[in-house]
């Protein structure tokens, strides 16, 4: 697959901040414990990390609003949150990087915890995690507040992104009806899946599985290219989208189009160090690119590129117009 021209990726890059990304999904805090191990505990065979700080990042549906952001879009994320601190700081995290009614489109339901994931991390690497959270399906009431909300969302959209992280707020009925809604004003659609609403992702224009999703959602085993190739055609004709991305890891992307021929996107990542919130990135970067007219090709090119910088840094992190001209630049020497 060519790379982009310069004057086209600054065409892009200078049109995102004309374009507006409306976000569904299931939105949570993420929470780093920074320290060292020194010793192991005398309780039991694990290690003792010595806490030298804290912070707290956007994560899941959040994420992809602050990718959209980081990237110079304006976003909005409709999503579920318990009436707790973690709740407020939520909204406060969204509020901070320029979320666009914040602390409306974020729906309260106190029958919940508000989704928090807490890593504790010790020279750069993942010790444990742990997280608060409830899986089950949101209340009808709950759903009619969503769906009221994103048809209001979705009349001054550019693009709709789906991201399912299969925490309870995306259900099939919230689907049937904002896709539809989404579809008949022709708004670009793009869905992050979970197997558990896999059916129900219809109509769309882009779906983005990861390798082992397409893989699971098909009931196949051949990870080759010919073998992700043939899950991508059951997927995409399974539900009627337009295209279908499979992120692969340190393999990069592969495109299918229609009934054509696949397009392989090899991976532009030079160091890995940390994998999390790289798919909020790529789906973050293509839903901007498409609401930027960009044709999904250029869409998956752009995404590649913002995949491998947030990978080679640790925690949630976003990618900038700046940092993807320089991957570009470094791409080509």
């Amino acid at each position: 697959m060519p790379e982009l021209l310069n004057q086209r990726l600054t065409e892009l890059l200078e049109s995102m901040n004309k374009s507006r990304i409306v976000i569904y999904g299931d939105v949570m805090l993420d929470e780093f414990v920074w320290g060292d191990v020194t010793r192991i505990s005398p309780e039991a065979p694990v290690p003792v990390v010595d806490i030298s700080r804290e912070s707290i990042r956007l994560g899941g549906a959040a994420n992809v609003l602050a990718g959209v952001i980081a990237l110079g879009g304006a976003a909005e994320v409709v999503g579920v949150m318990g009436r707790d601190r973690a709740g407020e700081r939520l909204c406060a995290e969204l509020a901070c990087v320029g979320a666009h009614d914040a602390g409306e489109s974020c729906i309260i339901d106190p029958t919940r915890p508000t989704t928090l994931k807490t890593r504790i991390i010790a020279h750069n690497q993942l010790v444990v995690r742990a997280d608060r959270e409830t899986r089950t399906p949101v209340s009808g009431d709950i759903e009619n507040r969503i769906i009221a909300r994103l048809e209001k969302s979705l009349t001054r959209a550019d693009a709709f992104i789906v991201s399912d992280y299969d925490k309870g707020a995306v259900t099939p009925a919230v689907l049937r009806r904002v896709l539809a809604f989404a579809d008949t004003r022709n708004v670009p659609t793009l869905i992050d899946p979970k197997s558990r609403n896999f059916p129900h992702y219809h109509p769309a224009t882009l779906i983005t599985p990861n390798h082992h999703e397409a893989l699971k959602f098909t009931d196949t085993d051949d990870a080759t290219d010919d073998g992700i190739a043939h899950a991508a055609g059951l997927i995409r004709r399974q539900l009627a989208c337009q295209a279908v991305l499979v992120t692969r890891g340190e393999h990069g992307m592969m495109l299918l189009e229609d009934d054509g021929a696949p397009s392989f996107v090899p991976t532009v990542a030079r160091e890995v160090y940390d994998v999390t919130g790289a798919g909020d990135t790529v789906i973050a970067t293509l839903g901007l690119s498409l609401a930027c007219g960009a044709t999904l090709h250029e869409a998956a090119i752009l995404a590649n590129h913002a995949a491998g910088i947030v990978v080679g840094k640790v925690g949630t992190a976003t990618a900038s117009p700046d940092e993807l001209r320089r991957s570009f630049e470094t791409s080509k020497s």
